[in-house]
C-alpha cells in the first residue's frame, strides 16, 4: 500500500502502468462516504491502462486507507489534495480526470482552476459545484447516518460491504464533513467557462442526478451527456460494461 503526504494529509494512492504506447494520464476520483478508489480500480483502471493511459487512483481524505482528520472537508480541501497529488505525480502529457459522484465535482472544480492542465473530463452521476448540487449533497449527508446504520445491519453477511459501511459511519461520526462540505465556498459559475476540454457525463436513467444535466450543459456547453437506462446512482458499480462502452470510444477521440 502506497501513501503520499499531500496538502498536509496522508493519502492512499495506487498506480496502474500503461500497456503499449503511453497516451496520457487518467486520474480517477471516487465519491464520498461509502465509496473508495476500489470502485474505479475494479471497473475502469485496467481497461484505461490497456488503452495506453497511466492510471492514478487515490482514496479521498477520510475515506478508504487515507488519513481521517477531524476537520478539513470543504470542497477547497479536496481540490487542494488533488492539486498536491498531481504536482507529486508530475504527469507527462495530457491529463484526463475521471470522477464518480462527488469525485466529478472535484474534477470540475480543479479544471476550473487549471483549465490548461486538463485534456478531458469524464463524470458519472455528478455535476459541477453549484448551489443546487451542494444542497442535494447536504440533504444526503444529513440522512446518511441513519441510512448507513440500517444498511450495515442488512450487509452483515457481506463482509466487504459491511466494512465500507462501517467506515462511512465512522467518517460521519468522527469528522465535521457533514457541516463543512455543505458550507464550502463554491466557484463563481462564470469560472466554468474556462473549461474548454471535451467532457463526457454519464447518468443512471433511474437516478435524480440526471435532472442536473441541463444545468451542467449550460455551464459546460461542450459536454456530452449520456443516460444509461435502468441504472441508479450506483451506475459505475452495477453497469461497468455499459460505462466502458461509452467511455473508451469517447476517450479514443480525445487521445491521439
Amino acid at each position: 500500500m502506497s501513501m503520499i503526504r499531500a496538502n498536509g494529509v496522508d493519502l492512499h494512492v495506487e498506480e496502474v502502468a500503461p500497456i503499449g504506447d503511453h497516451r496520457g494520464t487518467a486520474v480517477l476520483i471516487h465519491g464520498m462516504t461509502s465509496d473508495s478508489m476500489a470502485s474505479w480500480f475494479l471497473t475502469m483502471a485496467h481497461p484505461l491502462a490497456e488503452a495506453g493511459m497511466r492510471v492514478l487512483l487515490y482514496d479521498l481524505r477520510g475515506h478508504g486507507h487515507s488519513a481521517r482528520p477531524a476537520t478539513g472537508y470543504r470542497l477547497e480541501d479536496f481540490v487542494g489534495d488533488l492539486e498536491a497529488l498531481i504536482a507529486h505525480w508530475a504527469p507527462d502529457g495530457p491529463v484526463h480526470l475521471f470522477g464518480n459522484s462527488f469525485g466529478g465535482t472535484v474534477a470540475f472544480a480543479y479544471a476550473a482552476r487549471h483549465p490548461d492542465a486538463v485534456a478531458g473530463i469524464v463524470t458519472i452521476e455528478s455535476a459541477p459545484p453549484t448551489s443546487t448540487w451542494f444542497a442535494r449533497m447536504a440533504r444526503r449527508l444529513a440522512r446518511a447516518a441513519e441510512t448507513l446504520a440500517d444498511a450495515e445491519a442488512v450487509a452483515g453477511s457481506r463482509p466487504l460491504l459491511a466494512r465500507r459501511l462501517r467506515d462511512a459511519s465512522a467518517l460521519l461520526a468522527d469528522t465535521d464533513i457533514g457541516e463543512e462540505l455543505p458550507a464550502s465556498t463554491l466557484p463563481d459559475p462564470a469560472a466554468f467557462t474556462a473549461i474548454t476540454c471535451p467532457v463526457l457525463c454519464l447518468y443512471g436513467g433511474d437516478s435524480a442526478v440526471k435532472e442536473l444535466a441541463g444545468q451542467t450543459e449550460r455551464l459546460v456547453p461542450q459536454s456530452k451527456h449520456v443516460v444509461v437506462a435502468g441504472q441508479k446512482h450506483t451506475l459505475l458499480i452495477k453497469a461497468p460494461d455499459q460505462v466502458r462502452a461509452e467511455v473508451l470510444p469517447w476517450l479514443a477521440t480525445c487521445v491521439h
